[in-house]
């Protein structure tokens, strides 16, 4: 899809108004302080946004589990009123894109492709 100007400058816009709104103004027990919004992808009419959303985990583990993942969707439909609410006097729009949330699985991807890389690594020096 062919990206304008307008949109990237509208995505970026809602990435950055959300994760404001994330770290001052929400205080849903769902988002734990384990959220945030890696990309916003916004259509060319401008009617809807993808939040791409990033779900942090303890330490002590590698990656959050489908569980917290469910619960931080659940608490973005619940701010979803609020968030368009904010987006739209923030950006002074008449019509508010609808927002759709999707975690976003590059953290997870790139860990598991890290971890075949090292394997490979580990046979490879074994050979020689």
């Amino acid at each position: 899809m062919k990206k304008s100007y307008r949109t990237d400058r509208m995505a970026e816009d809602i990435r950055r108004i959300v994760s404001e709104l994330l770290l001052r103004e929400i205080k849903d027990p769902g988002f734990k302080g384990m959220a945030g919004i890696s990309d916003v992808e916004v259509t060319r009419d401008g009617s809807y946004a993808t939040l791409y959303v990033m779900v942090s985990c303890a330490p002590d583990r590698d990656a959050a589990d489908e569980a917290e993942k469910k619960e931080v969707l659940d608490a973005f439909q619940r701010a979803k009123g609020l968030l368009r609410r904010e987006i739209g006097a923030r950006l002074q729009r008449r019509h508010t894109p609808d927002l759709i949330f999707k975690i976003d699985a590059s953290p997870e991807y790139g860990r598991r492709m890290d971890h075949i890389f090292e394997t490979l690594d580990r046979k490879s020096g074994a050979d020689e």
